[in-house]
């Protein structure tokens, strides 16, 4: 039975990973869940989860001139308005810059940026109005840190960082919080099937990248993250009255952002007198 304080969430990409351990969350709280899937069967599979509080939408985050009617069509079949939106939908891409093709990267930008961004702004109107709700983005450790071999996906997830983070200060007056929650390793498919991986095809990089291709490969299915864990992290940030807006899970992803927090600082303070340099003498 769904409780007096249930909420309506829309999760993309609930077929599997985070997002369908984000929608099983939600749902185990009592809470109602518009789902994307792509395909029927995930949509039928999704919809078995909670007959009356699993609602699946079959949309693809990339058809952006579909979202909007998608969108307020979920709302209308379930009888509720989005109180939480999760932008979780989206997918690696492995490759050096050199080797990958302006198509990869344009791809790689249409799931994990324009995708997240046609959401929110078919769903921030109702909220705006409403003067609350909760857009949760979840990017990840590769929108701060990056890693040689996927410069295209840190790209598009350091981009979704600072949507997000200039966002928040755009509708925090309206009573809607915006939070980029930034995991780091969890046990999801995204370096098994999920990601997309350009052909290899200059011996130059591959003393840098086949060993590193090779222990994703390898550790693909031991991440240490456990997606149910996150879940709960997901819960307990839409119940904050003061959610960060931004949020790293993993001591994997806490240890590497600390480490390149120092060694940006140590940097900053090397080049101090240069960067000063520029302005006009007084």
């Amino acid at each position: 039975m769904v409780s007096v304080a249930s909420k309506t969430f829309l999760i993309t990409g609930v077929s599997s990973g985070l997002g369908r351990a984000f929608a099983a969350g939600a749902l185990e709280a009592g809470h109602r869940v518009i789902g994307t899937v792509r395909r029927a069967t995930d949509a039928e599979t999704f919809a078995a989860l909670a007959p009356d509080r699993a609602h699946p939408l079959v949309l693809d985050v990339t058809d952006f001139a579909a979202v909007p009617a998608a969108v307020e069509e979920a709302q209308r079949q379930v009888g509720a308005s989005v109180d939480v939106l999760v932008n979780n939908a989206g997918y690696g891409h492995e490759g050096v810059l050199e080797e990958s093709s302006i198509d990869d990267l344009q791809r790689q930008f249409a799931a994990n940026v324009y995708g997240p961004v046609a959401m929110i702004k078919a769903v921030l109107p109702g909220m705006r109005e409403r003067r609350r709700g909760h857009i949760v983005n979840v990017t990840s450790m590769g929108g701060f840190i990056t890693m040689p071999g996927i410069s295209f996906y840190c790209g598009s997830k350091f981009a979704l960082e600072g949507i997000s983070e200039s966002l928040s200060s755009e509708v925090s007056s309206f009573g809607i919080r915006v939070t980029a929650l930034a995991p780091g390793q969890f046990r999801t498919d995204w370096a098994g099937r999920s990601m997309d991986r350009t052909r290899r095809s200059i011996p130059d990089y591959d003393a840098t990248m086949d060993p590193i291709r090779a222990a994703r490969q390898a550790k693909n299915g031991r991440q240490p993250g456990d997606p149910a864990k996150a879940a709960q992290v997901l819960l307990s940030l839409v119940d904050a009255e003061h959610p960060p807006v931004r949020l790293f899970l993993g001591d994997d992803a806490l240890g590497l952002v600390e480490r390149k927090l120092t060694a940006m600082k140590a940097e900053i303070d090397a080049w101090d007198a240069l960067s000063r340099s520029t302005s006009f003498d007084t």
